[in-house]
């Protein structure tokens, strides 16, 4: 198991790595220059050189990559009076006169547009993202299973039609759409009556400054962002249902009397929670990706309204830090889940 556990690791590391070489191959190429961005089309050339040159940015590609993967990479090579300005948490071995090799934190350099540290503003937006997506799944959960029980148990008949009809609709209607309609709905024409806002955070500062919490500027994202993970949940426990009440231990037991709550909570749940669990866990990595139009669209302040803003101002460090932060959420909750299936059905064997 640990072989394995290491082996899928090792792999994630890989992806990763080929995943940054990309985009940062595909952003660096962009034809934008983020020095003129920083300070405007009015800027001379002169300032703009050498804003190029403090950014790295006069030095051809392989190398901008080079560097970057130094960078982010826990063990790295400095020099050392470079090391100095950059002021890291590090230990370091020195290699030479001018070079150390230092063991760190990934470093995701500076915001080119505030200055800030892209760990700080990931720090910040990250948190409110996973609480986003983690609000979206379990109300997704809590909403799709009941619903694929009741389509198992009257399949065929008119409830069942009706709540597959909708849930097909769900699947194919992409988060942005129902983010619109509920914020004009609920957070504009009804919000007397709901007390919602168009948009919102879940941290807000009130009118002295103070930074407090407002649970209720989570309703609506976590409304819109569930849609079609509800949709997909419904026909995944519908299926599954199904195939399990096929089964002859279930024949058996109803057989002998056994009450048909008992016989899904205790008999059908068990082993139809394989599928409805790799169905929740690709959908939490979805959801934690696919929260950035309607983070944008509810001004939420996650990781995707983070992310959108840099796009906009071609802000490279903040777009790749971001990109590499959902990378490796990705990779952590596939090694969970394979995890979770040992745990929860014994006959899997881990290949």
């Amino acid at each position: 198991m640990f072989k394995i556990l290491i082996n899928k690791v090792l792999y994630g590391i890989i992806i990763l790595i080929m995943v940054i070489v990309t985009v940062s191959s595909i952003i660096y190429l962009a034809p934008v220059d983020p020095a003129r961005l920083s300070f405007g089309q009015m800027a001379d050339a002169n300032t703009i050189e050498k804003k190029k040159k403090q950014l790295g940015l006069d030095q051809p590609l392989f190398t901008q990559l080079l560097f970057y993967l130094n960078d982010i990479s826990p063990v790295s090579i400095y020099r050392k009076d470079e090391l100095a300005e950059l002021n890291l948490t590090h230990i370091k071995f020195s290699i030479s006169k001018i070079h150390a090799l230092v063991l760190k934190a990934p470093y995701l350099r500076e915001s080119f547009q505030s200055g800030r540290k892209v760990t700080e503003l990931i720090g910040e937006a990250l948190p409110k993202t996973i609480l986003l997506a983690f609000s979206a799944l379990l109300f997704a959960l809590l909403i799709g299973i009941p619903l694929g029980i009741i389509c198992a148990l009257n399949r065929d008949k008119f409830i069942d039609r009706f709540l597959i009809t909708f849930s097909t609709l769900g699947v194919s209607l992409p988060s942005y759409i129902p983010a619109i309609i509920f914020a004009i709905l609920f957070g504009y024409v009804f919000s007397k009556i709901t007390g919602l806002d168009v948009q919102g955070s879940i941290i807000e500062l009130n009118d002295l400054g103070d930074e407090e919490i407002k649970f209720k500027n989570l309703i609506l994202p976590v409304l819109a962002l569930g849609i079609r993970p509800i949709a997909m949940i419904v026909q995944l426990s519908r299926s599954a249902f199904l195939d399990v009440l096929n089964k002859e231990y279930i024949k058996t037991a109803r057989s002998k009397g056994v009450k048909t709550l008992q016989l899904i909570y205790k008999h059908a749940l068990p082993n139809a929670s394989i599928t409805i669990i790799s169905a929740s866990s690709g959908w939490l990595a979805t959801l934690i990706a696919g929260s950035y139009f309607v983070e944008s669209i509810f001004n939420f302040k996650g990781i995707g309204d983070l992310t959108i803003n840099a796009l906009t101002s071609f802000d490279i460090p903040v777009i790749l830090g971001t990109l590499i932060t959902v990378c490796i959420l990705y990779i952590i909750i596939n090694l969970t889940v394979d995890l979770l299936y040992s745990k929860v059905d014994p006959r899997i064997q881990q290949s």
